[in-house]
């Protein structure tokens, strides 16, 4: 009997999350017998889709590596359109067309920001591919991104590059680029992780973002992507997502707002709240994603929906996945800047996470 499409597809899935126990955890799921998993598992394996290691209940599965690529390129005179058609195209040729634009997005602009920002003397791009995911690795030897845009803005510390990145429309050289290609490749891919000195940055979709440090200094700048091969996400409608209505321009941002707190910290004081709010003028709408964040200060919400939003009333301000103190506390920052005369903003918490 030929193995169902569905049944192919989520075998392919429980392998990639957890290689152990697939025959037992597929049967309690799919309400099928483990011997006609294990019977599909052999026919995946002999189709070159997983790979099986071990025997008895030690065995375990994982995705086959269908293809790998991977080139080292001197920095000048690259041309980043040539290395996504020469080394990357062929891998994702038989995707979907709505996820080969979203990979020669992600792959040319992090190129090209390589051969532009890193003063690097090589680039190094490597892709590979399973019968679920591709991935991607763009690696230089230069100074590293966050110690460059710390250096750049005067930042005291190179976390705040991560959360500078985060807001989007950051670059170090206006006038050559707009300082979108990194915001916009995290919201694109499934997974877009930057790693650069003892920082990793990783951004999942539909999970929390995080930044973690390291103990060891790495050189230069990593940066990985990956995305479902059969995805469904179209590169215009995420730009779209961004644009001010019956505009093509720039104009939304979505800011985790964990990403301002140190670990140990609570957001409490006006400098951290001065920090966060840095930019926000440059965006019609600026969505503060509280997620993670379990409470703030008295002072910090004041500066941010009430000082802030008195001095920049263009700039809307929308906070989501707030905790009732956190609502609270911005309600009442934003009842003082009504006192005071002062442009309160449209909407607050849980109810505004559509917009």
């Amino acid at each position: 009997m030929p193995m169902k499409p569905e049944i192919r597809d989520r075998l392919l899935r429980l392998v990639a999350v957890d290689g152990r126990q697939v025959a037992a955890r597929a049967a309690a799921e799919m309400g099928i017998t483990r011997q006609a998993v294990s019977r599909y598992l052999a026919r995946l394996s002999a189709r070159g889709l997983v790979v099986v290691e071990g025997v008895g209940r030690g065995v375990r599965y994982r995705l086959a590596e269908l293809r790998r690529v991977a080139e080292s390129y001197p920095r000048d005179g690259l041309e980043e359109d040539r290395v996504w058609r020469s080394l990357c195209l062929p891998v994702v040729a038989d995707l979907g067309e709505n996820v080969r634009q979203i990979w020669q997005y992600g792959i040319t602009e992090m190129v090209n920001n390589a051969i532009d920002h890193s003063g690097s003397p090589v680039v190094r791009v490597a892709m590979s591919q399973t019968a679920l995911h591709t991935a991607a690795a763009v690696a230089d030897e230069g100074e590293g991104i966050f110690l460059k845009l710390q250096r750049a803005l005067g930042l005291p510390d190179p976390r705040e590059a991560i959360l500078e990145l985060a807001k989007g429309k950051l670059t170090t050289d206006p006038a050559q680029h707009t300082g979108e290609g990194i915001f916009f490749a995290s919201k694109l891919f499934d997974g877009f992780d930057i790693r650069s000195g003892r920082l990793h940055f990783a951004h999942d979709a539909g999970q929390l973002d995080v930044l973690m440090e390291r103990s060891e200094d790495a050189p230069g700048t990593l940066v990985l992507m990956s995305l479902t091969n059969d995805s469904p996400r179209v590169m215009r409608a995420v730009f779209d997502e961004f644009a001010a209505p019956d505009e093509y321009t720039f104009a939304k941002t979505v800011v985790p707002v964990r990403l301002a707190q140190y670990e140990g910290e609570t957001l409490m004081s006006r400098s951290q709240a001065k920090r966060l709010t840095a930019r926000f003028e440059r965006f019609h709408l600026v969505v503060l994603d509280f997620s993670g964040v379990r409470e703030i200060g008295q002072s910090f919400a004041d500066e941010v929906f009430r000082v802030f939003q008195q001095a920049h009333p263009r700039t809307a301000l929308i906070p989501i996945q707030t905790t009732p103190e956190i609502e609270a506390l911005v309600t009442r920052a934003r009842a003082g800047s009504a006192d005071h005369g002062g442009a309160a903003g449209p909407g607050s918490g849980q109810h505004a996470q559509g917009c």
